[in-house]
C-alpha cells in the first residue's frame, strides 16, 4: 500500500525503551480519490517510529465495497522496505515490477521486498463471497546490510495453532512452538491470535523483543491497558510475557507484532525509506524520471498509470532521535 498523503513528513526512525504498556492512538488518512478509502494509521509516529523493525502501520475496514468504493491504489515505488499485506476479509489484487500477480487472501501472508526499488499495485477485487475489505498493511524496514537486495515475494498459509482460550496464525518468527518458514533480514514476530470470549492468554515472548498488539476487534486489554479498534499497545524488551485478556462477551482479534530494537537511524519520506536527505531526493528524482530502479507494473488496469510522488518539503530531511523526537 502507498503513502498518499499529500504533504509527508519525513520520519527518521528509532525505537527507544519504553516502561510499562504505551498506547499508540491512530489517525485517519485517506487513499486518495473522491471516494477515498480511509485507514488507520499507528506507525510512524513522532513519539514512536519502530516496534522493531516494525515501521509502518495502516489497520482498514470493514469497508462495504459495493457501498463504499475499495481499494485502488495505482502503481507506486518502495525503496529499502518490504510490505506485508495481512486481510481478515475480503480479497486484494497484487501486481509487481518483479513480474508477480497475486490475490492477496484472509489468513495468508504477502511479503513483498522492495530492496534497492520495486513498484506496485494494489486494487481490491468485489464479488458475492468477499464483499467486505478488511486488513492490514505492514512495512518492515530492512537493514542497511539488506536494503540494497534484489526484489522478492514470499506467499504463507499458516495453519491454525490451538492456544487455552484463542488460536493463532504465526506468519512470521515464532510463537506458541510454532515457526513460520518465511525468512526475514532481522528477527521479527508477526502473528494474528483471536481470543475466545472473556479468556486471558499469556503468550511466551522472546524477552529481546520488543512488541506490539493492534486490536482489529473486540475489547482488548493488553496488562493493564484497554484498546480501542486500530490501537496498538507497546510492550518494551526484557519481558517473556504478553498478558492478553478478552474483556468482553465477543470473541476478539489481534495482531501481535515484535522484533529486537532497529538499531540503525532511518529516513522515511511518502513510500522511501534512506539514510540521508540526498537518498530520498534521488529516490524521488529517479521515480519521477521513471527510472529502471524500480521497473513497471504490467497489466494494472485503473485511474493512474503511476502515482506521482508529493513535493518534497522546503526543509532538509533529517534523522531524529530515539522514539521518534
Amino acid at each position: 500500500m502507498s503513502n498518499l498523503e499529500i504533504r509527508s513528513p519525513e520520519f527518521a526512525c528509532a525505537a527507544g525503551p519504553a516502561d510499562g504498556i504505551e498506547v499508540l492512538h491512530p489517525r485517519e488518512v485517506p487513499l486518495g480519490g473522491p471516494r477515498a478509502m480511509r485507514v488507520r494509521r499507528t506507525l510512524p509516529r513522532r513519539e514512536r517510529s519502530l516496534i522493531g523493525a516494525w515501521c509502518f502501520i495502516d489497520h482498514y475496514g470493514p469497508q462495504d465495497l459495493g457501498r463504499d468504493g475499495g481499494m485502488d491504489v495505482p502503481p507506486h515505488p518502495h525503496t529499502g522496505l518490504q510490505t506485508a499485506t495481512w486481510l481478515f476479509s475480503g480479497l486484494v489484487e497484487h501486481r509487481d515490477s518483479a513480474g508477480v500477480h497475486a490475490l492477496v487472501r484472509p489468513g495468508e501472508l504477502n511479503l513483498m521486498t522492495a530492496g534497492a526499488g520495486i513498484c506496485h499495485s494494489e486494487v481490491s477485487v468485489d464479488s458475492e463471497t468477499a464483499p467486505i475489505l478488511r486488513g492490514v498493511q505492514l512495512w518492515v524496514a530492512l537493514p542497511d546490510s539488506a536494503r540494497h537486495t534484489a526484489r522478492a515475494f514470499n506467499h504463507f498459509a499458516p495453519e491454525p495453532v490451538s492456544l487455552p482460550g484463542g488460536t493463532a496464525l504465526v506468519f512470521l518468527g515464532e510463537l506458541a512452538g510454532h515457526r513460520s518458514p518465511v525468512p526475514s533480514f532481522t528477527p521479527l514476530l508477526g502473528a494474528q491470535v483471536d481470543l475466545d470470549p472473556r479468556s486471558e492468554l499469556a503468550l511466551d515472548v522472546d524477552a529481546a523483543f520488543e512488541h506490539g498488539v493492534l486490536c482489529d476487534r473486540g475489547a482488548v486489554v493488553l496488562g493493564g491497558a484497554a484498546l480501542g479498534v486500530g490501537e496498538v499497545a507497546y510492550q518494551g524488551p526484557g519481558r517473556t510475557v504478553l498478558p492478553l485478556r478478552n474483556a468482553g462477551d465477543s470473541p476478539a482479534r489481534v495482531l501481535v507484532l515484535g522484533g529486537v530494537p532497529f538499531g540503525e537511524e532511518l529516513v522515511l519520506w511518502w513510500n522511501f525509506i534512506g539514510r540521508s536527505h540526498e537518498e530520498i531526493v534521488e529516490y524521488r528524482r529517479q521515480w519521477q524520471d521513471n527510472d529502471e530502479r524500480f521497473g513497471a507494473v504490467v497489466g494494472y488496469q485503473g485511474r493512474l498509470d503511476r502515482l506521482p510522488a508529493p513535493p518534497l518539503p522546503p526543509v532538509r530531511l533529517r534523522p531524529r532521535r530515539a522514539g521518534g523526537g
